[in-house]
């Protein structure tokens, strides 16, 4: 089975120029784009293909190297403008052997088509050819098409690349986190355990029977998860960070009223709710207006 070849395309409000030079300077490139780490080009004569080395570090003991070619530039007549590259790693581990594909740039009238195509050999054989259909590939163009965002609204609008990945990974940081807070909660001493602390408040709070209160903590702990499982899927995360901001003081308020003595007790719901109320208001600071892959084209 042929790869599928990945298509990204964007449209920049600046000029040719601009989107050139941020794509084809290597200290500007990798400030975007999401795939490298540190783009680096070697000395050349006139006339020679450009060559540069590249390298993404995944983890502080595990980076991927390879090498680049641009191997040809083209200026059309009505300004457009293309740049055809051949990538490779020789390290064993990496999931990309080899590859080729090009930049285009098309001039308009409010600013600059900006798109590109590649494709690559996998390595591993038939396993990392499942593996790379199914997972790298698609990873591969979602940070393609990202990184066009965070480049879009670097030219458009000044924000540093910078400081778009750290809001972006602080927001879905801080929705992973949710979501496994809400999902443990939900299973452990609900569902799972049947803590009867949990029981007792319910049913305090509520002033419910002991079948009762057990059946409560059910429904609450299945409501728990199904919320943790939200925060994976619902794309506007502000919405979420928003909404705790209004549920966390309320449970702590409830927790207080049917048990007062848990203000005093070692890790207790105030000081947890507290922390859960503060990462909140981080994740939603940080989620206004995030860089997104959606604004992408990804089909010819």
């Amino acid at each position: 089975m042929k790869s599928k070849p990945i298509y990204v395309e964007i449209h920049i409000d600046a000029d040719v120029d601009e989107v050139w030079e941020a794509s084809q300077d290597p200290f500007l490139h990798s400030q975007w784009d999401l795939r490298f780490s540190s783009i680096t080009y070697l000395p050349k004569k006139d006339g020679e293909p450009q060559l540069f080395t590249y390298e993404r570090k995944v983890l502080p003991f595990y980076s991927v190297q390879g090498w680049g070619k641009s191997s040809g530039v083209s200026n059309q007549p009505d300004g457009s403008r293309s740049s055809a590259l051949h990538f490779g790693t020789d390290q064993w581990y990496s999931p990309i052997k080899e590859g080729k594909g090009y930049w285009k740039y098309v001039p308009e009238n409010d600013g600059t088509t900006f798109l590109t195509q590649y494709n690559y050999d996998a390595t591993f054989g038939k396993m990392g050819k499942v593996l790379d259909t199914y997972i790298f590939r698609p990873m591969m163009g979602w940070a393609t098409a990202l990184s066009f965002d965070v480049l879009k609204r670097w030219l458009e609008k000044g924000e540093s690349p910078a400081s778009q990945y750290l809001r972006f990974f602080t927001a879905y940081g801080l929705s992973i986190f949710f979501a496994f807070i809400w999902m443990y909660q939900g299973l452990m001493p609900k569902l799972i355990g049947m803590h009867p602390e949990e029981r007792s408040m319910i049913s305090s709070a509520l002033h419910l029977t002991d079948a009762q209160s057990a059946k409560a903590v059910v429904a609450v702990g299945i409501m728990e998860v199904l919320f943790g499982l939200f925060w994976l899927v619902f794309r506007r995360k502000r919405h979420l960070f928003a909404l705790q901001l209004i549920v966390f003081p309320l449970l702590t308020i409830g927790a207080i009223l049917s048990s007062p003595g848990i203000a005093i007790d070692p890790f207790n719901p105030v000081t947890f709710n507290l922390a859960l109320f503060v990462l909140s208001w981080i994740g939603y600071v940080n989620s206004d207006r995030l860089p997104t892959a959606t604004t992408c084209k990804r089909k010819r």
